[in-house]
């Protein structure tokens, strides 16, 4: 005699779990509930309990890097050099461009070393040195334009700083 299939029937040779296996089952599979002190539990609930793996660190690592040095770039060139080149030589006009870069790059030096305690939160360590050595490269410009700045707007040597000829 010949076992043919029939839907809604249990095949001859697959055991039929029983209500109590089924339950257990699916009960397995609901969220863990604020009581729960297993491992796993504790895992979910704490990021930095383990580590990222590597394919998920790289992937969010490498582009942004690309994209933070990318904006640093694009805001320097576009942001403050054509700013400054439609001053057309007017110092007030200037004086503000560079003004307004510097507070631009310590927005962007805030946020880096935000990003880069959140990765180091979540344990992503190449997402963590792609923001610090994007940090270094924001905080080497904006030293670079306070240089600038300061050099600038320094006084002439064997000035007094509030005598009138100055």
């Amino acid at each position: 005699m010949r076992a043919t299939y029939r839907p809604g029937r249990t095949a001859p040779h697959s055991p039929r779990l029983s209500m109590d296996t089924h339950a257990r089952h699916h009960q397995s599979r609901q969220p863990a509930d604020m009581t729960d002190t297993s491992p796993a539990a504790a895992r979910r609930r704490r990021p930095w309990s383990c580590r990222t793996r590597l394919g998920m660190d790289l992937a969010f690592a490498i582009p942004l890097l690309l994209l933070e040095i990318a904006w640093l770039a694009v805001d320097s060139i576009y942001g403050y050099g054509l700013d400054v080149w439609a001053a057309q030589g007017d110092q007030a006009h200037i004086d503000a461009a560079a003004l307004a870069y510097m507070g631009r790059l310590r927005t962007v030096l805030v946020v880096l070393l935000v990003l880069a305690v959140l990765a180091c939160v979540f344990r992503a360590r190449w997402t963590v040195v792609a923001h610090l050595l994007v940090a270094l490269l924001a905080g080497g410009l904006l030293s670079d334009a306070r240089q600038e700045w300061d050099h600038s707007h320094s006084p002439p040597p064997g000035c007094v700083r509030y005598s009138a000829d100055c």
